[in-house]
């Protein structure tokens, strides 16, 4: 009768603490939010980062080498594991909300003289001590909060550098194969400059040209032949900053040529500003850490209030082992602690804790903003990249024409070797243009799809 009486009086104990949380709850700030991210479209529900990153890049070379880092990227694995810590943390906090039960064992067996007389003074003893932290003001449930958003936080932040990884490797990955296609189209034109200087030597020799002509088709060799080295180059850093973010150490990383286009649609879908917030992970972190810090002004603000700890053991205690537990007893107390000294400490510590909230809001409001600007700029940028692309090839074409018909005219001595000149370096610069913007197209949707919040689900 007496334990039950006493789980009696745990249970209205309990049911008295969670009717009170002392505090103000979290709400959401109010943000004003544009009423469209694109306003050359349809407002939509639907949006393009709601495909899982499988489906926007189709290379299967690309989706192994993303595939790969997700899995062995340090970041990412340091993130992984700091979850899990802040998961353990958290239950900590949950189980803090209930009582702390220990048991103690204890024998000693000891024999005295008394006058000549041994005499056994032996003792057993066991206890289970019961120790609960009445939550009377919600002090201990404003810390499972801040850890409930601590660990939140540690999630989004793992889905955000998710996103930014899949980013990283995609556009990593057309940089590197937009290298391979200039440095292709540099190895041509040394190609075709070496032909010229040939030409320019039988000609000189045969008394058609002055020397300048042909020394300035060695000049012309050597400026193209200077170029090889420097994209090699970037060619090999290229390839080991893919390798690190896989992590891996510098090894050759496969992948296809640069295609002449590349084919997107007129326009992708957006979504809804609204939409924007639920679905940009590093703006849900940063609301985690606000509502984390919010329920730290809890925890401040419910310290300058008594705390009250019940203490009941429960145990049985004999000389002798085999009659112990034919001698039970028990013992309930209870402990006020006021902070009588300290209230100073707890009131400046509030008021930090209100600072710090404070700035957490700010950091919120700066995540929205900072969303909005990637996504418009995105949407910019997506939007001319396909006429930057016409233009480049036309000038291209162009360019083309007008080389075939230098050639043409110098063979037959109606124009300089100066002007064949400026037609080739006009060329090649159309050339490289237009492969820059085959991989700004690419690129283009790239930060397109990782501004709107894509990237960070799981591949299907």
């Amino acid at each position: 009768m007496k334990f039950s009486r006493l789980f009696i009086i745990f249970a209205v104990l309990a049911v008295l603490v969670a009717s009170c949380k002392i505090g103000k709850r979290y709400t959401r700030p109010d943000v004003e939010l544009p009423s469209q991210l694109d306003s050359t479209a349809v407002a939509d529900s639907i949006s393009i980062a709601d495909l899982p990153w499988n489906e926007i890049y189709a290379d299967t070379l690309l989706q192994n080498l993303i595939r790969k880092t997700l899995e062995n990227n340090k970041d990412m694995l340091m993130a992984a594991a700091r979850v899990k810590e802040l998961a353990a943390m958290k239950r900590i906090d949950v189980a803090n909300l209930f009582p702390d039960v220990t048991f103690r064992g204890y024998g000693e067996r000891e024999k005295e003289n008394y006058d000549g007389k041994l005499d056994n003074d032996d003792q057993y003893n066991m206890e289970a001590r019961i120790t609960w932290e009445l939550d009377l003001w919600g002090k201990l449930r404003w810390a499972k909060d801040r850890s409930m958003a601590d660990f939140m936080a540690s999630v989004e932040n793992q889905h955000a550098l998710q996103m930014s990884l899949v980013a990283s490797v995609a556009e990593a990955y057309f940089e590197l194969v937009a290298l391979d296609n200039e440095l292709k189209i540099v190895r041509q034109t040394v190609d075709a400059r070496r032909e010229g200087l040939e030409l320019a030597r039988i000609r000189y020799e045969g008394g058609l040209t002055s020397e300048m002509t042909f020394s300035q088709a060695q000049v012309e060799l050597a400026s193209a032949e200077a170029l090889i080295p420097d994209l090699e180059q970037q060619v090999s850093l290229k390839e080991n900053e893919i390798a690190f973010l896989a992590g891996e150490y510098p090894s050759r990383i496969d992948r296809v040529e640069l295609p002449e286009d590349v084919m997107i649609p007129v326009s992708l879908p957006v979504g809804l500003p609204s939409a924007l917030l639920e679905r940009r992970p590093d703006v849900r972190q940063a609301e985690q850490e606000l509502i984390a810090a919010n329920a730290k002004v809890g925890i401040a603000y419910t310290s300058m209030f008594p705390q009250i700890s019940l203490t009941t053991d429960l145990g049985a205690e004999s000389d002798l082992l085999c009659d112990i537990l034919k001698s039970p007893h028990y013992l309930v107390s209870g402990t006020l602690l006021q902070p009588v000294i300290g209230l100073i400490k707890n009131k400046a510590r509030h008021k930090a804790a209100q600072a710090a909230y404070e700035r957490a809001v700010y950091a919120y409001e700066k995540a929205v903003l900072n969303a909005f600007m990637d996504a418009y700029n995105a949407i910019v940028r997506f939007n001319k990249t396909k006429e930057i692309y016409e233009s480049q090839y036309r000038l291209e074409r162009s360019s083309r024409s007008t080389l075939d018909l230098a050639q043409l005219q110098y063979m037959n001595g109606v124009i300089g070797y100066l002007d064949l000149l400026d037609a080739q370096r006009t060329y090649l610069s159309a050339q490289i243009s237009l492969s820059n913007a085959v991989r700004d197209k690419q690129l283009a949707v790239v930060n397109l799809y990782k501004a709107l919040g894509g990237g960070w689900k799981d591949a299907e």
